[in-house]
């Protein structure tokens, strides 16, 4: 990795850190200064393959809201994470509007903070936005104006998925330009829809243009229904070489399977 030149300057040097055991967890928060919506907990499958095998991606598929992190783990982000933040900030001087997404690790000491970003996650936006029944836009409007109304976001009882179809060869080297195949609109299942991520139109048709392709995306009343219309879509979807993981969300479904009994 040092002498081969393999990561390029990144390579150059190494940072030895604390290993952080656990089960990872996406947290995005709506701030307007010291206020903030807390959207539901989501979890991304970074790596390419099945049982999270093989060199990471941007993300293979998500689902929310993650039971993972459930309100003992949510409490603790707030009174020891997303609160000391907002309160650093305004101490700052920065008055902070707009998406803030903390990365944690449940771990057996409680929450860690693995990585902050001020923006949505992706694939994890895919999962929120329609997890939301107010407007999202008057909510991201009146943030930037300074005005966060919590009262008024409503967020839906149910589950969302996303299934995340590639690119032959991502997240290595991977061909554009290749034709995808669509469904009609009467196939596509209600509470579902595929989102273009890496596509472009020409000619009158719709080519891959990037390696994370499409992304499959459905909401339902449980997880294993909003998994089904995602996958259902999948299969309905393609273009040559396409890949996608079938196994989103299996930590929950396990987890749920062991209640059930």
């Amino acid at each position: 990795m040092l002498e081969g030149g393999t990561f390029g300057d990144s390579g150059r040097e190494i940072v030895v850190e604390e290993k952080m055991e656990g089960e990872e967890a996406s947290i995005m928060l709506m701030v307007c200064g010291r206020d903030y919506v807390m959207l539901p907990a989501s979890q991304d499958h970074k790596r390419v393959g099945e049982g999270d095998t093989g060199p990471n991606t941007g993300g293979m598929g998500a689902y929310a809201p993650a039971a993972v992190a459930d309100e003992s783990v949510l409490g603790d982000v707030r009174r020891n994470i997303v609160e000391p933040t907002l309160k650093g900030l305004a101490a700052e001087g920065i008055d902070y509007r707009g998406t803030l997404y903390v990365g944690i690790m449940i771990t057996a000491r409680g929450a860690k903070v693995v990585e902050f970003n001020v923006r949505f996650g992706d694939p994890e936006c895919q999962v929120l936005m329609p997890l939301i029944e107010s407007d999202p836009l008057e909510l991201m409007y009146g943030i930037a104006r300074g005005k966060l109304d919590n009262s008024g976001v409503k967020i839906s009882d149910g589950y969302a998925a996303v299934v995340v179809m590639c690119a032959a060869g991502y997240p290595g080297s991977y061909k554009k330009g290749i034709e995808i195949s669509l469904p009609q609109d009467s196939d596509i299942p209600e509470g579902a829809w595929i989102i273009h991520a890496g596509t472009k139109s020409s000619g009158g048709k719709i080519l891959s243009d990037g390696g994370r392709v499409l992304g499959l995306t459905a909401r339902a009343d449980t997880l294993a229904g909003a998994l089904d219309k995602a996958y259902s879509l999948a299969e309905k979807t393609g273009f040559a070489g396409a890949h996608f993981r079938r196994d989103i969300g299996r930590r929950q479904l396990l987890r749920d399977s062991r209640k059930a009994h």
